[in-house]
């Protein structure tokens, strides 16, 4: 494949579209890739060794919580917690922010990994409040999940600090796994709060106050400063770091723990996969708006992946890609009408509001990206 000025580009190596904000080409391969080959050469036996180090420093001798794993009960966050507890012998307090609307399937899955002996919080947040900042941020930026976003990274430090747990255990570091913008040289192994605001949230939440929404209603999303989490020395750390990290293996490990369900249907919907962010029926409507303003939706992202996995080659992800990419759910989508308290006239306003005529283009009925991959 060629580069073309102006138009969306595919990696060589995964076909990861340039239109994925923040990603970084040279010579034709992204930056994902590259930091796959750098994992390659790894000694993660060593990785272990200094994760046990650090264990070892913060694990309680008392019986009390040493650690925290904010966790969806999906497999990436369970396969986590399974192995600080019964690996490593960490004592985890499970934390999880609730999905906006949760699904069956995610539920089931948080009682089976809580069954083996795990603690658990639950914080569901004011739905009121939720609806209506879910709605604005889906007219606003085309992102129902924006809140949440702030929601899941506030409350696992809030509870830290309220317990006065130091250390906190998150999956993996996006702008290093996946292609994008490390802010700081210890990003991929240590979390960076600003990398939550620019990359994740996209501005400080005290700014959402209006007419509708109050400095109290807001608590849930607000994250603690910089000053509070350096006093009480809070540690958060990716578990990926450590580990030789591989979403598909995760997945084959905690089902083979538990009784982890995938979804109802053989796959989730937008893709081929059926075991990634199963909790929520919101997830299949994000990835659609992602597909609407970058051009590429669940389906392209779980296929590169894969390809760089070595689990997928590039002509079957395309025949995946052309299947599923553009697929809306209509139960999921059903589900979310009723949630946000809007019809399905105006819930297509809102999608082609954000439609990027930059790479789209309409022919007869249909549209179609500009610069359509080929392999």
């Amino acid at each position: 494949m060629k580069f073309h000025d102006n138009l969306i580009n595919y990696c060589n190596n995964c076909l990861m579209p340039s239109s994925r904000p923040r990603l970084v080409f040279k010579n034709n391969i992204c930056n994902a890739c590259k930091y796959k080959d750098t994992r390659k050469k790894v000694n993660f036996k060593k990785r272990e060794e200094e994760l046990n180090k650090i264990l070892k420093k913060y694990r309680s001798k008392s019986g009390n919580h040493d650690c925290i794993v904010p966790w969806s009960g999906g497999k990436d966050s369970s396969y986590i917690a399974y192995q600080l507890k019964y690996k490593f012998g960490m004592n985890p307090l499970l934390v999880t922010f609730s999905p906006l609307i949760p699904s069956t399937v995610g539920i089931h899955n948080r009682n089976q990994l809580v069954k083996l002996g795990f603690d658990h919080i639950i914080l569901n947040p004011n739905k009121k409040v939720s609806s209506y900042l879910s709605k604005r941020f889906l007219i606003e930026r085309g992102n129902p999940k924006v809140a949440w976003d702030a929601g899941i990274n506030a409350f696992p430090i809030k509870v830290a600090l309220e317990k006065n747990i130091k250390l906190i255990f998150y999956a993996e570091h996006g702008e290093s796994h996946y292609g994008g913008k490390v802010l700081d040289k210890n990003s991929e192994m240590i979390r960076n709060i600003d990398e939550i605001y620019e990359h994740q949230i996209g501005d400080d939440p005290i700014n959402w106050m209006d007419d509708n929404v109050s400095n109290k209603d807001l608590m849930p999303y607000l994250i603690p400063n910089r000053k509070t989490l350096k006093k009480f020395k809070i540690m958060p750390l990716y578990f990926a770091y450590f580990d030789d990290w591989d979403v598909k293996r995760n997945y084959e490990f905690v089902k083979s723990k538990i009784d982890f369900k995938g979804h109802i249907n053989g796959r989730s919907p937008g893709t081929f996969t059926n075991y990634d962010s199963l909790d929520d029926h919101i997830d299949s409507i994000y990835y659609h708006f992602q597909y609407l303003k970058f051009g590429f939706g669940r389906c392209w992202r779980d296929a590169a992946r894969h390809i760089q996995l070595k689990k997928l080659a590039k002509k079957d992800a395309v025949k995946l890609i052309d299947n599923y990419d553009n697929e809306l759910n209509e139960k999921d989508l059903t589900e979310v009408l009723n949630f946000l308290g809007i019809s399905r006239i105006e819930f297509f306003e809102i999608v082609e509001s954000h439609r990027n005529e930059e790479i789209w283009k309409k022919k007869g009925n249909k549209f179609e990206l500009i610069n359509k991959l080929k392999i």
